[in-house]
């Protein structure tokens, strides 16, 4: 945590690390006193943090219910999507060869091989946020960082709702190892390449199971 930041801010990047680790999930009801006791602050300070990542869209405060994770719709993946080939695509042909953040990138996509061998997919799934945190950490903007995290979190809100880790991150393990050694070996463009492919097939994933899920509950009880 960013000893830089204040303590309502340091508090707020920490639920945004439990969302992007999945330990905060699409729809459930925060409990404000379990939380400050855990973080070992104030329910005011917790409260100021709760504001900032209502502010977000990471949480979502319903009348006279309390504070609950926010579910985002297939609006908001589609959008996520939108912005995140923006950034990253660009983050990956902007790379330098000798980056000293590429060990980084190697590092994390090489975890989430070992991780899909113990088939923790849960721990493949937080793996998969850090791996696209340290492509655009290549960026070396920590304001774009911030930003990022943010949008991770909802990302990662958008696929809990989908049931299955290994559904959404199984099929991209292999395809983040093949783009670390394509950074690597400043092979940028073919990365990027294989990048904008990657998004693709993701969105088209995720999507049509949100429209699987939309059809699931419409449907009569």
């Amino acid at each position: 945590m960013d000893r830089g930041l204040d303590l309502t801010e340091r508090i707020a990047q920490t639920l945004r690390g439990l969302v992007v680790d999945g330990e905060l999930t699409a729809g459930a009801q925060v409990n404000e006193v379990a939380l400050s006791e855990r973080l070992r602050v104030s329910r005011n300070t917790l409260r100021e943090a709760v504001r900032i990542l209502v502010h977000e869209g990471i949480l979502e405060r319903r009348p006279h219910r309390g504070v609950f994770v926010a579910a985002p719709d297939l609006g908001d993946v589609l959008d996520l999507y939108r912005v995140r080939r923006i950034i990253e695509i660009q983050a990956v042909r902007d790379t330098p060869r000798h980056h000293p953040g590429i060990a980084r990138v190697i590092d994390v996509a090489e975890r989430a091989a070992e991780l899909r061998e113990d088939g923790d997919w849960s721990g493949v799934g937080s793996t998969n946020m850090d791996f696209h945190a340290a492509i655009v950490a290549l960026v070396d903007s920590p304001m774009l960082d911030a930003m990022f995290r943010t949008l991770l979190a909802r990302m990662r809100l958008a696929f809990s709702q989908l049931g299955s880790p290994e559904f959404v991150h199984g099929p991209f393990v292999d395809d983040n190892l093949e783009l670390a050694k394509l950074i690597r070996d400043g092979d940028t463009e073919r990365a990027a390449e294989l990048l904008d492919t990657y998004f693709m097939r993701s969105e088209r994933t995720v999507t049509a199971a949100y429209g699987r899920m939309d059809i699931e509950r419409s449907r009569p009880v």
